[in-house]
């Protein structure tokens, strides 16, 4: 397989020549090719988010692996769930080769450890209602294709994603989502192009799985863990906004409900106690709740 991603890039030619400003310009237009390599994938980028809510829905948990850069964004993305939307965050967990220390560091060698993802896998203690997303730019990565694997022979849905075409991981898994953005202007510096792809695609399945379970209402993020004076502020005008009462008021009821966004709308807007309020989410999403009690929303 030849991998684009290891390829030279024609436009870098020359490239430790140029002034910055040639140099930014060059890395800039290259930018430009992500999102349309992304949008070409977008029907697989579905499938991978409508699995992503299935599983949660079913109360199995999300699986994000990979190593090196591709793992260490899979830390962020799983790592900004709990605060931004409330889920808890055993739910969507990531797995680095070289574990902790590989975030911040190289682990020389822990990528090439197919073996070493099957023991990953093992020590997870996966379900078949769980669900595995593999990200490895080269489509290649031993540790994720070990870790695949183990995961299909655990009866686990899985889903790929690479930055290359046909690749091993592609071929191992329920859904595939190739988005290739080209050699980069550093050739096999797969933090650039590759790394930025992952970025977004990652950010767009999480988040587009969340709004779907209720965690974003008109684009607010109800789910909002209030852990500091910001957020706190930031859950009170939501709250504010949504019900349409003073901040006071909202302030009120999110003590109330022990800063939980959802629980103190509800208690804003019906005679619900926490409890009940609590009870109804467990089942329904806020717009769902809204509709039933007569407001004219969208569905």
């Amino acid at each position: 397989m030849s991998k684009v991603t290891e390829q030279r890039n024609i436009a870098s030619k020359g490239i430790d020549e140029r002034p910055i400003r040639e140099i930014l310009e060059i890395i800039n237009k290259e930018d430009e090719k992500i999102s349309r390599a992304i949008y070409a994938q977008l029907s697989q980028i579905e499938s991978a988010v409508r699995d992503i809510v299935a599983t949660i829905k079913m109360g199995g948990n999300v699986y994000l692996v990979g190593a090196g850069s591709s793992g260490r964004l899979c830390v962020l993305e799983a790592s900004e769930i709990p605060p931004t939307f409330g889920l808890p965050p055993d739910r969507i967990v990531a797995v680095i080769a070289g574990g902790v220390k590989a975030i911040y560091t190289s682990v020389e060698g822990a990528e090439d450890d197919s073996l070493n993802g099957v023991l990953e896998m093992e020590k997870l203690g996966l379900k078949e209602s769980d669900l595995f997303i593999g990200v490895a730019a080269s489509g290649s990565t031993p540790f994720v294709l070990g870790a695949v694997v183990k995961a299909r022979q655990l009866g686990v849905t899985t889903i790929g994603f690479s930055c290359n075409k046909g690749t091993p991981l592609s071929q191992l898994v329920d859904t595939a989502i190739e988005v290739v953005v080209g050699p980069e202007v550093v050739a096999g510096s797969t933090r650039m192009k590759a790394g930025s792809a992952q970025k977004m695609v990652l950010n767009m399945m999480t988040t587009t799985a969340m709004i779907r379970l209720g965690y974003v209402y008109d684009g607010l993020m109800v789910g909002v863990q209030a852990t500091n004076s910001k957020l706190k502020e930031r859950s009170k005008r939501i709250v504010a906004e949504i019900t349409g009462v003073p901040l006071g008021e909202a302030e009120e009821a999110l003590e109330t409900a022990e800063w939980d966004v959802r629980v103190a709308i509800l208690l804003t807007l019906t005679d619900m106690g926490p409890e009940d309020a609590v009870k109804e989410l467990e089942t329904r999403t806020l717009r769902q709740i809204k509709a039933a009690m007569g407001e004219n929303v969208d569905q």
